[in-house]
């Protein structure tokens, strides 16, 4: 008996939170290429396609870069070869990835 009130406490553990990370959370339709980006330029697309504001940290947590982008070209041309965190925010929906300049 304990056994199932467990599973259930899980599954409904595991539901809400599912649920919390959808409302808050990723930009719907969020696409990021091509990573890593070769030729100084990267694409940032939503199913939205609003006004988005990137910013770009390096590997230990400083900001190199802080844009708005009105489409979804993204020029990282200036940035030195390395992985930074890419953080983009559109109609207060927040996504974060990683982007590898070569």
């Amino acid at each position: 008996m304990k056994h199932i009130y467990l599973l259930l406490l899980l599954l409904s553990c595991t539901l809400g939170f599912a649920q919390q990370s959808q409302a808050n959370g990723d930009i719907p339709g969020f696409k990021l290429y091509p990573n890593p980006s070769l030729n100084g330029k990267v694409y940032i697309e939503t199913a939205q396609n609003a006004p988005k504001e990137i910013i770009i940290f390096d590997v230990l947590g400083t900001q190199v870069l802080r844009t708005t982008i009105l489409g979804n070209e993204l020029n990282v041309s200036d940035l030195d070869k390395g992985v930074y965190i890419l953080r983009a925010i559109e109609q207060k929906k927040t996504v974060t990835r990683k982007l590898v300049v070569k």
